[in-house]
């Protein structure tokens, strides 16, 4: 669980982020599910589009991509979801929350 300034910290990190994929009219997919997950190992921080076609509510698909990530919603912010995973790799730089 993050705290609310760790939150805050991952808001500004992702500010300039691009969206690394996108979420829509199929859902969440296993493929989508592993290209995300290699792509929280590699960065940690993510932020990720969810298209208008797709069913249900931006908040709650960002909450169940979370959930199958094993990972932390950080924010949703109209159709963009961000999201935390700290890596277990040693080779990167860790983001200092």
């Amino acid at each position: 669980m993050l705290t609310s300034k760790q939150r805050s910290k991952l808001k500004a990190l992702a500010a300039n982020l691009q969206p690394i994929g996108q979420v829509g009219k199929e859902g969440i997919g296993e493929n989508m599910l592993i290209s995300f997950s290699d792509c929280l190992e590699k960065r940690e921080l993510i932020k990720i589009q969810i298209l208008e076609n797709a069913d249900g509510d931006p908040q709650d698909i960002g909450r169940e991509l979370a959930q199958k990530l094993n990972s932390e919603c950080v924010i949703v912010i109209g159709r963009k979801a961000v999201l935390y995973r700290r890596s277990k790799r040693k080779d990167i730089d860790h983001i200092q929350l």
